[in-house]
């Protein structure tokens, strides 16, 4: 088993491996964390892990409030995630790596990373300024099929934007962009499609290839049955992660 220590930065979304993750750092813990990033030379990878959060707040109250006014604002590496924060954790993950880490005036970090590998949350440490982790790196088998499978998740997908941009009004991304590899495609659909964060989470954490494509097809088909009998759908972005207020 090859396991890794590194930063963690637990977030309300899900990061799959070869997608864009965008972040606006302004709390302590993870400015500490971008610090200490900034440190590892520009010619090595500057590394994270990212995990959902399964139970907490990605930003820590910073204020008293209801039904306390008069309870402390929560500070440190855990604020927001409890006693033991491995609970508030979903336990697979995906490592990032920022590829542009840029200081503002006001001590905030704008980040820029790409989604490398899945990796496998097995412990926390809450010890320093903010949490590392243990993590083991997940291999990422092709499974049974996983070639034909892609190529019926990539038709599904193309039918699901279709049925997505009608009920928007407006185009979505063109089947000419869509790439062929299994795996590629497996991780772009569970990212572009309209799921909530349990669902991306299966997705992530799928044993193989083949099993996270034989998902996405039903989930796709699923999703664009619902689509066809909607008026319209609300204006966001839906082939984009939004960046994280952190």
């Amino acid at each position: 088993m090859t396991t890794v220590r590194l930063p963690l930065f637990p977030l309300n979304s899900v990061l799959f491996p070869g997608l864009v993750l965008p972040l606006n750092v302004f709390e302590e813990r993870y400015r500490a964390m971008m610090r200490e990033l900034l440190k590892t030379g520009e010619d090595e990878p500057r590394r994270f892990a990212v995990v959902a959060i399964r139970d907490g707040r990605e930003v820590a109250p910073t204020a008293p409030g209801l039904p306390d006014q008069t309870a402390l604002p929560e500070r440190g590496p855990t604020a927001g995630f409890g006693a033991d924060p491995v609970q508030a954790f979903h336990r697979v993950g995906c490592i990032a790596d920022a590829a542009t880490i840029r200081e503002r005036e006001d001590g905030s970090f704008e980040v820029l990373a790409t989604g490398t590998a899945r990796v496998r949350l097995l412990s926390v440490d809450a010890s320093g300024p903010y949490l590392v982790a243990e993590l083991e790196e997940l291999p990422e088998d092709a499974g049974d099929g996983a070639g034909a499978l892609a190529e019926g998740v990539l038709r599904a997908f193309r039918n699901y934007q279709k049925r997505l941009a009608g009920a928007r009004e407006r185009s979505l991304t063109s089947g000419a962009d869509l790439p062929d590899e299994p795996s590629v495609v497996s991780y772009l659909v569970a990212a572009a499609a309209v799921l909530d964060i349990p669902a991306k989470q299966r997705l992530l954490q799928a044993p193989d290839t083949a099993t996270r494509l034989a998902e996405e097809l039903k989930l796709l088909r699923a999703e664009t049955a619902v689509i066809r009998h909607l008026p319209s759908l609300p204006a966001v972005d839906l082939t984009r992660a939004p960046t994280s207020p952190n």
